[in-house]
C-alpha cells in the first residue's frame, strides 16, 4: 500500500514524506517534482505559460503513474484533490494522510521556504499569502475530508513525529482491513 499526503501548500507534504521513506525504506515520489520534470519547466512557468488546466492535465497523469506502483511515498501538490478522478486512483492502493495547520503557520512555512515560493503558482491579484492559504483551504476542505482516511495537524509536530503517527495510524488501517468487515 501507498502512503499517500494530500494537503495545502506549507503543511509539510514533502518534509514528512521524506521522513517517511526515510524510516519504511521506501521510495518517495513529489508530484510537482514529477510534473515539473514532464513539463520541462517550473509549475510557476506552467501556470503563467500554459495555464491551470494544462498543469492540472499533466498532474492527473502523474498521479495515475504513481497510484499504479506499490509500496512508495506519494506528496502531492495542493491541489490535487480538484480532479475526482485522482483521489480515486490515489485511494485504490493507498492511505491518504491530510496533513494540515492553521493558514497562519502554513504561510509563514511557505514565506520562509525561498524554493517554493519560486516554483508555485502566483498569487491572486490583491492578497496576500495568509489570506490566499486561507481561501484556498476554505474551497477545498470538504474535498480533503472526503479523500483522506487520516487527517494530522502539523503546527506543533516535527516531521518525523508526525511520519511516526501516520506509520502507526497505517498499521491500525491496514490491520482493520486485513480482518475485514464486521470482525
Amino acid at each position: 500500500m501507498n502512503i499517500v499526503l494530500i494537503g495545502p501548500r506549507g503543511s509539510g507534504k514533502t518534509a514528512v514524506g521524506r521522513a517517511l521513506a526515510e524510516r519504511l525504506g521506501r521510495p518517495l515520489l513529489d508530484t510537482d517534482e514529477e510534473v515539473e520534470r514532464k513539463a520541462g519547466k517550473s509549475i510557476r512557468d506552467i501556470f503563467e505559460q500554459d495555464g491551470e488546466g494544462r498543469f492540472r492535465d499533466v498532474e492527473a497523469e502523474v498521479v495515475r503513474e504513481a497510484a499504479r506502483r506499490d509500496g512508495i511515498v506519494i506528496a502531492t501538490g495542493g491541489g490535487v484533490v480538484l480532479r475526482r478522478e485522482n483521489v480515486e486512483a490515489l485511494r485504490r492502493n493507498g492511505f491518504l494522510v491530510h496533513l494540515d495547520a492553521p493558514p497562519d503557520t502554513l504561510a509563514g512555512r511557505v514565506m520562509q521556504d525561498a524554493a517554493t515560493r519560486a516554483r508555485r503558482p502566483p498569487l491572486l491579484p490583491g492578497l496576500d499569502e495568509e489570506e490566499e492559504i486561507r481561501r484556498v483551504m476554505e474551497a477545498r476542505a470538504p474535498l480533503y475530508a472526503a479523500a483522506r482516511h487520516l487527517r494530522l495537524d502539523t503546527s506543533c509536530a516535527s516531521p518525523e513525529e508526525v511520519a511516526g503517527t501516520i506509520i502507526r495510524e497505517m498499521r491500525k488501517f491496514e490491520a482493520a482491513a486485513a480482518s475485514g468487515p464486521g470482525t
